[in-house]
């Protein structure tokens, strides 16, 4: 816990920035009678009957010091998909970087070992040493900022039925276009000393 905190109390490095990593399993959901359209008076009609159209999942990389947020949305979340997200966001948005410290929680597909299950061996070496990993301990992935930002694309953004895929990766692109231009960033509050102080339980007397 108090590494993570550490991190997220260090001065922003360019050459090695902060990222915060995690995932959000959505539901897709259909109207099964169509809505009807607002009206002077009376707002938009939805009919609570739903169609379910599967599932998604949306991976989420943020980095809080500067404002900027990567949304990939996928048809499932197996270890090749992180592999690949990840690709993406070293080759892209951090190819010029040294670096990255990412925050990420210790599920089994988060590791170093996603990359070479999906990429040869120095592709793979080469993007693991693009990366420090900082893990959140068990049953403390509320300590991900990324979960913060998860929060508010779940409000903003998913808090209503969208079909599928196509409509999920552009209701997501939108929203994060604009939060991206807005450059909003994440007020991480809560320190080392915050944590020995109220979690004083989960240290060793």
């Amino acid at each position: 816990m108090e590494d993570v905190l550490d991190e997220y109390a260090a001065p922003e490095d360019p050459e090695r920035p902060l990222v915060c990593m995690d995932e959000l399993h959505y539901q897709l959901l259909g109207e099964k009678q169509a809505p009807l359209p607002a009206a002077p008076g009376r707002p938009k009609l939805v009919d609570y009957e739903y169609l379910r159209e599967g599932t998604c999942n949306l991976f989420v990389a943020v980095e809080p010091q500067a404002g900027r947020r990567v949304v990939s949305v996928t048809a499932q979340r197996t270890t090749l998909d992180f592999a690949h997200f990840m690709k993406d966001l070293l080759d892209g948005p951090y190819a010029a970087v040294a670096q990255i410290r990412l925050v990420t929680d210790n599920l089994n597909t988060h590791t170093p070992a996603a990359f070479y299950a999906a990429f040869d061996p120095a592709t793979a070496r080469r993007l693991t040493e693009k990366i420090e990993w900082h893990y959140t301990p068990k049953h403390g992935s509320w300590l991900n900022m990324a979960e913060l930002e998860l929060g508010i694309l779940k409000r903003q953004c998913l808090k209503r039925r969208l079909p599928d895929l196509a409509t999920v990766a552009r209701e997501i692109a939108a929203c994060v276009a604009a939060r991206n231009e807005a450059q909003a960033r994440i007020n991480w509050r809560f320190t080392t000393e915050d944590a020995r102080e109220k979690l004083g339980r989960l240290y060793v007397s």
